[in-house]
């Protein structure tokens, strides 16, 4: 039986590509994914649909943003975030037999779960070609050694089934490569775009300020991040009461939500830190660039992230950023000229940093200055459409090319 995988494709057919994703929450994964697939849609000669798992909780959701688009976006039920081996099978089941009626070209997957479905399925129905986006790492320190072998066993499986991946940060393909997944050859880093034009834009606004309780003789310290573990707050915690004593001025603005809040807001209260925290709670993506502008610097401090979205961000307005060296985040976060990166956990050294960048204003608006260039030549969100969308082409064309018999060989 031939392979339908094999079969040339008429050159008037558009390129038919469906991306997968566990779930839509506003995040920086999501977000990229939503935009990747909006510009692709706007390509000529591409089909380009969008398969979520259902999206519910505290932290959010993008599905309005995708369903405005009419038809780019298909929920498969059984596709969730935690481990449920029934659910994961009904799942792998749904998105197999999606692929085998809608015959895409390329499947391309994002997130731990769908991504190890999403190949799976995809190399049961004979998709030519399939990519997975490496977000950040499923494996790692910040975890135990269980967790780590069943991961890197997955993402080892997984990769038998994968034609190429995208990273956002050469981080990522570095520590796959020691994992033993993949090839050098199979990785292209991607940078995560977004719509500069708000971050570029973005002023010190006194309404904002007014709005949040902040002063204007207040300095703002900016934190994006959801209020879960691993995203660094504990450790902005233990180090805010040093800070506050050599900064007095400073405030403390968290923009995100979670379900760590309650306990992060009582424990700021303990540490008689009120007045210096300021919590937004869950906000939309559109108003994180009013956010950022309201900010006179911001800090990072994830101990998991393949490239934190809230850098590029923040550089884009000018804002230098402090991160703990952690994955990706050294590639935006360039050490004493777009902001400085800390060890991570090293809180004398965060201290540090924060009350040189926070006394010095000359500084942030060179390290601002800095990292707006980059950002202005690296993130756009068209740059990225347009990477992924040559990759595609190339690897269609590698597939071509691969099937097509060689002159020298001999005839049947």
């Amino acid at each position: 039986m031939k392979d339908p995988a094999s079969t040339p494709r008429p050159s008037a057919v558009p390129l038919r590509v469906l991306h997968v994703i566990t779930r839509l929450i506003v995040g920086g994964a999501q977000e990229n994914t939503v935009s990747s697939v909006i510009g692709l849609r706007l390509k000529p000669g591409l089909d380009v649909h969008l398969i979520s798992g259902p999206t519910h909780g505290p932290e959010g959701t993008l599905e309005p943003v995708v369903q405005a688009v009419p038809g780019l976006l298909s929920i498969v039920p059984s596709l969730v975030r935690p481990v449920q081996p029934l659910q994961d099978l009904r799942a792998l089941g749904a998105l197999r037999r999606l692929f085998a009626t809608e015959r895409p070209d390329v499947v391309h997957t994002h997130s731990g779960k769908a991504g190890i479905l999403g190949r799976i399925a995809a190399r049961l129905a004979h998709v030519p070609v399939v990519i997975h986006t490496v977000h950040g790492p499923s494996f790692g320190p910040f975890q135990g050694n269980l967790a780590n072998f069943s991961f890197r066993g997955a993402e080892r499986f997984a990769a038998r089934f994968t034609t190429h991946f995208v990273v956002v940060a050469n981080a990522m393909t570095r520590q796959y490569l020691a994992a033993g997944i993949g090839r050098a050859e199979m990785f292209t880093r991607v940078f995560s775009g977004f719509d500069l034009d708000p971050f570029l834009s973005a002023r010190p606004d006194a309404a904002i300020r007014a709005q949040l309780g902040l002063e204007p003789g207040h300095l703002v310290v900016g934190k994006i991040a959801r209020l879960v573990p691993l995203k660094g707050h504990d450790d902005l915690l233990a180090a805010a009461s040093g800070i506050v004593r050599e900064v007095p001025q400073i405030r403390f603005l968290l923009v995100g939500d979670g379900p760590l809040r309650a306990r992060f807001e009582a424990e700021v209260a303990a540490r008689g830190l009120t007045q210096h925290f300021v919590f937004t709670g869950l906000v939309p993506p559109s108003r994180i660039p009013g956010l950022v502008g309201a900010m006179d610097l911001l800090i990072h401090l994830s101990r998991r992230e393949g490239l934190p979205r809230a850098l590029p961000q923040a550089l884009a307005a000018g804002r230098p950023v402090i991160a703990y060296d952690c994955d990706g985040a050294n590639e935006v976060c360039i050490n004493g000229r777009t902001g400085f990166l800390v060890a991570q956990g090293n809180l004398t050294a965060l201290r540090d940093r924060v009350r040189i960048l926070g006394t010095d204003a000359r500084l942030r608006k060179e390290f601002g200055q800095h990292g707006q260039a980059m950002v202005r030549e690296c993130f756009p969100t068209q740059k990225m459409v347009d990477d992924l969308h040559a990759l595609y082409l190339r690897l269609m064309a590698n597939r071509a090319t691969a099937s097509q018999p060689s002159p020298f060989s001999p005839r049947s």
